[in-house]
């Protein structure tokens, strides 16, 4: 099959990823073989890529926002039959026996496996996956149009629930990209005021056409105080501005994987009792109601499509802040 491959983790300007022929993948018990139709590019692929996190698998084929049909089940499988369109996301299995998972939080499981970093993804023809972790893909929603949902959505999802905003909270976002413009998408169905600092200004024209209140640059201030802000660049530097844009008593959501270092910043801007807090991946609830949610509102995607064989082209323009809203690989037409 045809396929991305990483064998060595740099960065994406030397254009890493080799288009070439491997060996078809066959599912074993409790998995389910998958003809991929397109893969989001997300910002989690480029910090696997470039090494940002540290390379657990390799060679790896990236990719995590996979959208396909079924095209072979295995032994102990039963949820879907063959053509089922479905999704594969970030969190590819969990022990299911750890404290965190019997707790609900498998999100934070001791043993995770993740598609696209620990095992191989969606940059490819063919992918295998548990079928207790592949959603179905609600009809209305293309192909294309979902894949983006599958990491971004469902994480943006996540970070909007423990952001705990009301019909009339104020929210910012800090940086607009693929997160982000589904995002605000659910903030505006829920009633919530958005206000969108971004350094791209044809980002911020974006913001405003989904409805944002108030959109200016990076380090901006909002025109007034916030309920909750979340912070989807990975930019540390941002963090210490983010607090100054929230009230007393708000929250500041970190929505990224991975983040350059938090500068120091005075106690005032946390003091009375402003809180932070990270988001760690995603447990399969918050997709299962995310998808649910984005069929309802119903949620629109912004894309760029590319051909799989140009994933270095779209990765770059997706580190130059050149994509406005999501890019997705066509693997198939």
């Amino acid at each position: 099959m045809k396929a991305c491959l990483l064998r060595t983790p740099m960065a994406i300007e030397k254009n890493p990823l080799q288009f070439t022929d491997i060996p078809e993948p066959k599912p074993g018990a409790g998995e389910v073989l998958v003809r991929v139709q397109v893969c989001g590019v997300c910002r989690t692929d480029l910090h696997v890529i470039e090494g940002e996190l540290p390379p657990k698998l390799s060679p790896i084929i990236p990719g995590h926002q996979v959208v396909g049909t079924i095209e072979e089940t295995a032994s102990r499988t039963g949820r879907f039959s063959k053509g089922a369109r479905v999704g594969i996301a970030w969190l590819h299995k969990t022990d299911g026996t750890c404290g965190y998972c019997r707790r609900g939080e498998e999100n934070l499981c001791d043993a995770p496996l993740f598609t696209g970093y620990t095992v191989n993804g969606g940059y490819a023809e063919w992918i295998v996956a548990p079928e207790d972790f592949v959603y179905p893909i609600p009809e209305g929603l293309a192909n294309e149009h979902a894949a983006p949902l599958l990491c971004a959505g469902i994480i943006g999802y996540r970070c909007l629930r423990l952001a705990q905003l009301e019909r009339g909270s104020k929210l910012g976002f800090y940086g607009f990209g693929a997160a982000a413009h589904v995002a605000i998408q659910v903030a505006r169905y829920w009633g919530v005021d958005v206000y969108v600092s971004t350094r791209d200004a044809r980002h911020q024209t974006l913001a405003k056409e989904l409805g944002a209140k108030w959109s200016g640059g990076t380090l901006e201030a909002p025109p007034e105080k916030l309920d909750a802000v979340i912070v989807f660049a990975p930019a540390g530097e941002i963090v210490p501005a983010a607090l100054k844009a929230v009230r007393k008593g708000g929250r500041l959501i970190l929505g990224g994987i991975h983040m350059s270092d938090i500068p120091s910043f005075p106690y005032d801007l946390l003091y009375q009792e402003r809180t932070i807090r990270s988001v760690a991946n995603n447990t399969r609830e918050d997709g299962r109601q995310f998808l649910k949610l984005a069929a309802e509102i119903p949620v629109r995607t912004h894309i760029q499509l590319y051909p799989l064989r140009d994933a270095n082209l779209a990765l770059n323009a997706l580190k130059t802040d050149a994509i406005s809203g999501a890019a997705v690989l066509q693997v198939r037409s």
